[in-house]
């Protein structure tokens, strides 16, 4: 299933994506860095509507966990019904 391979590939570099976020968070980057921009606009209509959500926990974002969760169970499950 050729959809199903590229909807996998697809959540892999969304998880790539929000773990690249999550590093930047650490390290605070100059948020004209074209990197930073992409990164944020490309996980930012994903994250936010998580984020809305969730309740604050010690104010910790945890829409990033959430959502990388998700897209493990959603990797699973396509894995699952394509047998591969």
């Amino acid at each position: 299933m050729l959809i199903a391979s590229l909807l996998i590939y697809a959540l892999y570099a969304l998880i790539i994506l929000i773990l690249v976020r999550v590093v930047f968070s650490w390290t605070n980057p100059y948020p004209n860095n074209s990197v930073y921009r992409f990164v944020f606009r490309a996980t930012e209509p994903i994250l936010a509507p998580v984020r809305r959500r969730l309740p604050p926990m010690s104010g910790m974002d945890l829409s990033p966990l959430v959502v990388t969760l998700v897209a493990y169970f959603v990797i699973a499950a396509l894995r699952n019904l394509t047998g591969a």
